[in-house]
């Protein structure tokens, strides 16, 4: 018997209160930072922008909801493909791309709009097309033979790989761990036979101990094809970052900032320790310097909610293709969470990854509203049941 079959949509304001309480917090991080920040960007007004970006998401999200997730299934690919051409244009540097830092992985919007990173959006269609994969084969084969769950694996990585390549390509490493954790997210959910899992699992380490070899053994060889000169330093800054004075340069002054919070941290604009990108990559520095242990906490545990809601929602969904969206999702918010607060306090080498929704940055925040919107969307249209 139906228990709620007339309510129309369901809205998760549980999740909304969380996506408010976090952007709350950021407003003021990124506005605590303002005296931290070069002379050149003293002017600039990063709160108003967030702000800004922060409605332009919620726009996004209504959007997102309007559109059935069913929909969303029927043009996945669709999507795919266009992000594929956005991808394969910056591969072949077509007017309007524009290399920063080494990497060719924007292109340049007209009228002053900035700069628009299609990885970004490929992380969302890749969602989309990986859960559209999984449901069709599980309609397809709903008691898979190990045959089968090998056939599954094989349009996982078909699907995945060029992406993938490409974005590892222009190059953008934290971009290509993001979609390496969404891509580990779906499997774990995909109901392959684990030891197919743990096969793959013992591939990757065999293959990241023949990579170590090859840098110990052909160091030239692996700096001219396999990482580069820049995306080694931070690998040094890492692991010796009082070592490599240069490299380790970030590290040091995130750690330093970081611990000297303390309990309860320096208060609103005490920062007194200077690091880079203390609004954007190093936000998390940012609040634990001004706002201490206590501070870092409240960070860390709104996170916790947010992962933990989004988990709710997927156990919840009745259709197969809504809990699969809402796993990558959840796979993508949970490593970049994981890796962006790791690389500040020195668990992890230091990458380009925001912290979602806390750091500013257009495209980056963005993304991570219209994926609250396809979690939003799952949301709304699950129907509960007073026998479920």
């Amino acid at each position: 018997m139906e228990k709620d079959n007339t309510r129309g949509y369901q809205i998760d304001y549980g999740l909304i209160t969380i996506l408010l309480l976090i952007a709350a917090v950021s407003c003021l991080a990124i506005k605590s930072a303002q005296p931290s920040l070069p002379p050149s960007l003293q002017n600039v007004n990063f709160v108003a922008k967030q702000i800004q970006w922060y409605v332009i998401g919620v726009i996004a999200i209504g959007v997102t909801m309007i559109i059935d997730f069913d929909r969303y299934k029927q043009i996945s690919w669709y999507l795919y493909g266009f992000a594929m051409i956005l991808l394969l244009g910056l591969e072949f540097k077509v007017p309007g791309s524009q290399t920063i830092k080494g990497a060719t992985a924007w292109y340049t919007l007209p009228a002053g709009l900035g700069n628009f990173q299609p990885s970004e959006l490929m992380k969302l269609f890749m969602i989309l097309v990986l859960s559209r994969i999984l449901t069709n084969h599980k309609e397809m084969y709903p008691n898979p033979t190990p045959e089968e769950d090998l056939k599954l694996l094989g349009k996982i990585f078909g699907a995945s790989l060029p992406p993938l390549l490409l974005i590892a390509k222009e190059p953008d490493l934290g971009n290509t761990m993001v979609m390496t954790s969404i891509i580990v997210a779906i499997i774990v959910v995909s109901g392959i036979r684990w030891r197919f899992i743990l096969g793959l699992t013992g591939i990757t380490v065999g293959t990241g101990s023949i990579l170590v070899y090859i840098y110990f053994a052909h160091t030239a060889f692996f700096k001219e094809h396999i990482l580069r000169e820049y995306q080694l330093d931070r690998f040094y800054g890492w692991l010796a970052p009082y070592e490599y004075e240069r490299q380790g340069y970030q590290l040091r002054q995130a750690i330093l900032a970081t611990g000297s919070g303390e309990l309860y941290g320096k208060g609103y604009q005490g920062g007194e320790v200077y690091f880079p990108e203390p609004h954007t990559d190093f936000i998390f520095t940012n609040i634990a310097e001004q706002y201490g242990f206590f501070g870092g906490s409240v960070v860390i545990s709104l996170f916790f909610l947010l992962i933990y809601r989004m988990i709710h929602i997927a156990l919840e969904s009745n259709e197969p293709f809504g809990s699969y969206l809402c796993a990558g999702t959840i796979g993508m918010f949970t490593f970049q969470v994981f890796q962006n607060i790791g690389m500040t306090i020195g668990l992890l080498p230091i990458t380009g990854i925001t912290l979602p929704f806390m750091s500013y940055g257009g495209s980056s925040l963005l993304t991570y509203m219209i994926a609250i919107g396809f979690i939003l969307n799952v949301r709304s249209r699950t129907r509960k049941y007073m026998f479920d």
